[in-house]
């Protein structure tokens, strides 16, 4: 079965995820696997005695990991929705990419404290996520809920091609909420472009079963079209492209990651150009 996988520190940004995640897997007919990554250093003020206990540290990390996780199963709606727990001694790098390497993962969710700021655990390692795994990476705000209905939002350049993967996913997600339409969103710092026929057709034949209804937004700033298109369009996710060049690789430099990460709350998939 494919998988969502949620990153996990107990925090109220990761229960947020989680809830979001265990809705999406119930809607997708997806399997939940909670990860936890235990620092090799963790449990130990570097005495004898700590050093000595820390395989019962270790064991009773696993067991909270597994109870967090159960709880967001427990009522009727969710109960049929499968639930693992992955809780292995390493940094998240090393055990994430490990564990997407030996499984099925359709998703990484992870969560961020939204329009209060990006939390301590996801802020450093959400672009280690979605530079080095190139799995389709769902990043959800506190303040983001889900929605049975959701209205999605692409923004792109038009330069980026998406991996077979990405379009997978999103063509999934499209079918599974039946959505109508989906916007797609091009922003241009300088004037808007005149005949886009050829990259709209292109689009149209990767995204199937939905209507594309293109947006053509004039803005100085990249960013902060996006975010006054997300409130227009009243969009509850949005999905960019990460890749090296363009519009949408400016939205993952420091200074504009901020502005919309630190201010949005909509959740966010990012998607991954084809090698």
């Amino acid at each position: 079965m494919k998988q969502i996988v949620v990153l996990t520190d107990f925090s109220n940004c990761a229960s947020n995820a989680m809830q979001y995640a265990v809705e999406l897997a119930s809607v997708l007919g997806m399997e939940i696997c909670a990860i936890n990554a235990i620092g090799a250093n963790e449990g130990v003020d570097n005495s004898m005695l700590n050093a000595i206990f820390i395989a019962d540290y270790q064991n009773n990390k696993k067991q909270t990991l597994a109870k967090w996780a159960a709880n967001f199963v427990q009522d009727e709606e969710h109960k049929n929705v499968p639930v693992k727990t992955v809780c292995e001694v390493g940094s998240l790098s090393t055990v994430i990419t490990k564990y997407v390497s030996e499984n099925t993962v359709e998703m990484i969710v992870m969560g961020t404290m939204g329009s209060t700021g990006i939390s301590n655990l996801f802020g450093s390692n959400a672009n280690m996520v979605i530079t080095k795994l190139r799995t389709p990476t769902l990043i959800v705000p506190l303040e983001s809920k889900f929605s049975a209905s959701p209205v999605i939002t692409l923004a792109t350049d038009f330069e980026a091609k998406l991996s077979p993967e990405d379009i997978n996913a999103l063509n999934e997600i499209i079918t599974a909420f039946g959505s109508e339409k989906i916007n797609i969103l091009n922003v241009f710092e300088k004037a808007l472009p005149v005949g886009n026929e050829a990259a709209e057709a292109e689009l149209r034949a990767l995204i199937g079963n939905t209507e594309l209804k293109f947006n053509y937004v004039q803005d100085s700033s990249t960013a902060t079209g996006i975010m006054d298109f997300l409130q227009v369009s009243a969009t509850d996710i949005l999905c960019v492209v990460k890749h090296q060049h363009g519009l949408i690789y400016r939205l993952f430099n420091s200074s504009t990651v901020d502005k919309v990460m630190n201010k949005t709350i909509k959740a966010v998939l990012v998607l991954h150009e084809t090698e």
